[in-house]
């Protein structure tokens, strides 16, 4: 069975305030011929389908478009909910939308219960994990500590108990929504720090034929049954050097696996340079990137007049432009936001502790700004579901 694994579409999301929406349609465009062209049988989306719980029409209509055009072609579509979407609104309809093809998969409750699709060797279980917010699902699968590893393990537990009362020789697929160890991340996605944990063990998924995983954007082999297809997308600058694909992966008959990297369109390049901005300026090095869209961090040690508007007299699509003046990490004038860069929420505030005390928090001291600020991550998980 020939699958075609993505991700991480993000409808709706803009980047640095250019509106994507054409860059995502034409994206949907190549996703429908590449299932024409190459021959798939079934079609996976790991999800992250929309941008935020509530998407603007623009996206709804667009999302409307791409299940027309998928279950036109004939081909099942096996979808599940991220953590960027409000899973009861995904799954409005799942029930109807079945009959056509797409079989979206938003209830944690059904992890258990497959889509069986059947090839010329057999049966090939797709089994749907949307995005597991321990906060919310704990009591479905009956944890005693909220985490990431605890409730993907007690859903894999679901899947094997169903996969064992399957005929001998059922092959079987995962889509999950979730960070595992060993991916890298990028800007663009959103934190899911549980615990100060962030990632599970990529053995949680063991004793199934292919895993298709979403949430980071990159794409990247875990394992060679366990990959990110990463979004067809680029949504932040730290993608820059990403390459932007899906996974056209063979289950073959005996459950072994073969995967091919197919390139997603590009609507324009991304670049990151970095220098004073009379040397960016004068740079005949940097003529190839004066079509793409640009972060430009300017080295100068006193702020230039005019920057934004001098760079993009060159270079166009300047959308970002940072100031970090070439100093020394103890001068007093660094700036407060290079100081914190790359420090997570938790990280910041035991630092406050020791600084106003003068020294760190204590082991209970941590344990209670973990839960703090785990209950505000899962409050405001709350607060955009019920939206």
């Amino acid at each position: 069975m020939r699958l075609l694994h993505t991700s991480d579409w993000h409808l709706g999301r803009a980047f640095h305030r250019v509106n994507m929406l054409g860059a995502q349609g034409e994206f949907i465009g190549h996703l429908v011929a590449t299932v024409r062209e190459h021959a798939v049988d079934a079609v996976v989306v790991a999800g992250d389908v929309y941008d935020r719980a509530v998407p603007p029409l623009a996206a709804v209509e667009l999302f409307d478009d791409a299940l027309h055009r998928l279950a036109d072609l004939g081909v099942p579509t096996v979808m599940i909910s991220g953590n960027h979407d409000s899973a009861r609104r995904l799954g409005v309809g799942a029930g109807l939308i079945d009959r056509a093809g797409i079989h979206l998969r938003t209830e944690p409750s059904a992890v258990g219960t497959p889509v069986v699709l059947t090839d010329a060797f057999g049966d090939v279980a797709f089994y749907g994990l949307p995005y597991l917010e321990p906060a919310l699902v704990k009591d479905e699968f009956a944890v005693e500590k909220a985490g990431h590893e605890a409730v993907l393990a007690a859903a894999m537990d679901r899947v094997h108990a169903d996969l064992a009362g399957r005929p001998s020789g059922t092959r079987s697929v995962v889509l999950a929504h979730a960070f595992v160890t060993g991916g890298e991340p990028s800007d663009s996605e959103r934190d899911i720090t549980v615990g100060g944990v962030a990632a599970v063990p990529a053995g949680v998924f063991d004793g199934v034929d292919y895993v298709a995983l979403g949430h980071l954007h990159g794409c990247q082999t875990i394992t060679e049954r366990v990959r990110y297809s990463g979004s067809p997308l680029a949504y932040s600058f730290s993608e820059a050097d990403h390459r932007k694909s899906m996974w056209l992966v063979d289950l073959a008959a005996d459950g072994s696996v073969t995967a091919e990297r197919l390139d997603c369109p590009v609507p324009r390049p991304l670049a990151r340079i970095r220098g004073t901005l009379d040397d960016l300026l004068a740079d005949r090095a940097l003529t190839r990137h004066e079509d793409a869209w640009i972060e430009a961090t300017l080295t100068d040690p006193v702020r230039p007049a005019d920057p934004m508007a001098r760079l993009t007299d060159r270079f166009p699509g300047t959308l970002s432009l940072v100031f970090a003046p070439d100093r020394a990490p103890d001068d007093p004038d660094v700036s407060y936001a290079r100081r914190l860069a790359g420090r997570s929420d938790r990280q910041i505030a035991e630092d406050f502790v020791a600084h106003v005390r003068g020294a760190g928090p204590d082991e209970r001291e941590l344990a209670v700004l973990g839960e703090a600020f785990d209950a505000v991550r899962a409050d405001d998980v709350v607060r955009e579901v019920a939206r």
